[in-house]
């Protein structure tokens, strides 16, 4: 009987052993899990930002928003939001729009005459 009962004393040692055993190695794999956690937290932060500024020069680059002043006052407003470059811009444009009219003009005049001498 006795060596019965040494034999449950030394399961329930090698049990408790087995507990303590367990509890030190998850202890340790849970360090190393937050330590990779870390880590993975602050490369999903890099990672974050790299994404924003990708996206927000794919914006700058491709997105192309137009807005129809109904109004002096909205025109007004909406030239005082532009940049210098896109000032220099839309003068470009108005001044070529100009040098497409006046060419119009001329032509139409000169057709106009020429009909006239007929």
């Amino acid at each position: 009987m006795e060596k019965f009962g040494d034999d449950i004393k030394k399961l329930l040692l090698a049990g408790i052993g087995a507990v303590a055993v367990t509890a030190e190695k998850s202890k340790e794999i849970l360090e190393e899990m937050v330590e990779k956690g870390e880590l993975t937290v602050e490369q999903g932060k890099v990672l974050n930002e790299e994404l924003k500024h990708n996206i927000k020069k794919t914006v700058k680059e491709k997105v192309n928003v137009s807005m129809k002043p109904t109004s002096p006052e909205d025109l007004s407003d909406l030239l005082d939001k532009m940049t210098p470059e896109q000032l220099a811009a839309l003068k470009e444009q108005i001044l070529k729009k100009e040098a497409e009219e006046t060419e119009t003009e001329e032509k139409e005049d000169s057709r106009e005459n020429t009909d006239e001498n007929e």
